[in-house]
Formats: structure tokens, sequence, C-alpha cells
């Protein structure tokens, strides 16, 4: 398979997973079980911690080598980066978060479902810029980052997407939404990181100087995710311990796919 061919199923994958989750809205009750709910955010939220360490901030470290005792500074500045510009975004954006009633971002008239699929959408945008910084930087052969391991993390994203899927399209139909539309609206939420990826990938050739600051960017960003979103919504109410094990689970099988395939 030629590199276009991998970037083109690596950009695919992510999005498949997302879609797929979201055609449980067919099969299953209209509300999601609370404890499976805990579960799957839970694996998503490892899953994400996983990638940011092993996909793209050690690599970004290795990258920056040459700086020897500062090789720290552009994982650093670039995760620091990346935490302001979700921070950013979170602020301006309007949206809701799951099993909540406050809109967040700028006041406006938006639906209720609308502003829990743009809170999905918010926090897609990193894990896309993710998988582009990687493909982008393979293309450019220049950079230390393979195929193999840029395909690795669009797997790992593409697994924590499906529940995620889930996540998305049945609390939709919960509030009154028909199937057809909780469906498409759970992949439309996805549509966004391909959208993200492909634009990071056009921009290859400016990509290579300045690499371990975007991956570490794109790592603050899927990490502020995790602690604002993610994570705090997976240990409301009772049995909070399941979404515990269900992080270590995603953890685990991210870390055991970066340096088994990579």
């Amino acid at each position: 398979m030629s590199n276009y061919g991998y970037v083109s199923l690596g950009l695919l994958i992510p999005f498949l997973g997302t879609s797929l989750g979201s055609v449980l809205v067919f099969f299953m009750k209209d509300k999601i079980n609370d404890k499976v709910q805990k579960i799957l955010l839970g694996f998503a939220s490892g899953v994400m911690i996983a990638a940011s360490i092993w996909s793209l901030i050690i690599p970004a470290i290795e990258m920056s080598a040459s700086y020897e005792k500062f090789s720290f500074v552009p994982a650093a500045v670039g995760f620091l980066g990346g935490i302001l510009f979700l921070l950013f975004l979170d602020t301006v954006i309007p949206h809701l978060h799951l099993n909540s009633d406050k809109p967040e971002g700028v006041k406006c008239g938006f639906k209720k479902t609308s502003m829990m699929v743009l809170a999905v959408t918010l926090h897609n945008i990193p894990e896309g810029m993710a998988v582009g910084v990687l493909f982008a930087g393979a293309l450019t052969n220049s950079s230390g980052v393979t195929m193999l391991g840029a395909l690795t993390l669009a797997i790992g994203i593409a697994i924590q997407n499906f529940p995620e899927g889930a996540i998305v399209s049945m609390p939709l139909r919960a509030e009154g939404t028909s199937k057809g539309k909780s469906f498409l609206f759970g992949v439309l939420s996805g549509a966004v990181e391909p959208i993200a990826a492909i634009i990071t990938i056009l921009l290859a050739s400016l990509v290579t100087p300045i690499l371990p600051y975007l991956l570490s960017f794109a790592a603050g960003a899927m990490i502020y995710v995790v602690v604002e979103e993610l994570i705090p919504e997976a240990q409301e109410g009772e049995h909070s311990n399941l979404s515990t094990i269900g992080l270590a689970v995603g953890f685990v099988i991210m870390m055991v796919l970066d340096v088994a395939l990579s």
C-alpha cells in the first residue's frame, strides 16, 4: 500500500469507529445504562491518556534530542499551548456536557441536542489533530515518525471512538430525538476528526521544523478533554470505580498497541 493509501485508511478508521458506535442507537434502549456509560467514559479517557504519552509526548522529546538537557522544551511549550487552545475553544463555543443542564461557552439560542453534539465535536478536534500531525510527519520522511506508528494511533482513536459514538447518540435519543437523527448527529460529531487531520496534512511542508511542538500540542489538547470533561462525567454519582477500571483497561490497550505495533 502506498503512503497515501495508509493516510486515507488512517483518516477513515477513527471516523468509522464513531459511526459504528452511533449505530448502537438502533439496537439499544433509549437510555444507555449508567454503569456501562461510566465504563465507556473511563475507557475513552485511558486510551487518550496513553496515546498522548506514547504516541505524542515521548516522540516529541525524542525528536528534540539535539537540545540535550533542554529536550523537554518543545514538549512542554507545545503541551501548554494545546491546553490553552482547548481552554479557548471551551470558552467561546456553546456546548452542553453529558448529564448537565447548564450550557457552557458563549450564550446562544441553540437547542439542547445541538449543544450536546457540539460538546463532543469540541473534544474530537484534538484527536483529529493528533492523527493528522503523525501522518504529516510520516509523509515528510525526516521526522522519525512512521506510517505504522501513525496508523496505530488512528486505530487507538477508533477504539475509543466506538463507545464515544454510542455516548453521543444514546442521550440524544433519550431527549426525544429520532433514532435516525440521533445516529446522524453521532456520525457528524466525528466528522471533525478527518477534517482536522486533512488540514494538518495539507500543511505538511510547514510541519517538520516544529513537529515536536505540534505533537505535544495535540497531546495537551487531548489531556484537557480528559481532565475537563471525560473524567468528571465518569466520576459523577455512584459506581465511579467502574470508570477507573475502564480507564485502566483503555490505557493498557492503547499502550500495548503503540509499543507492539509501532
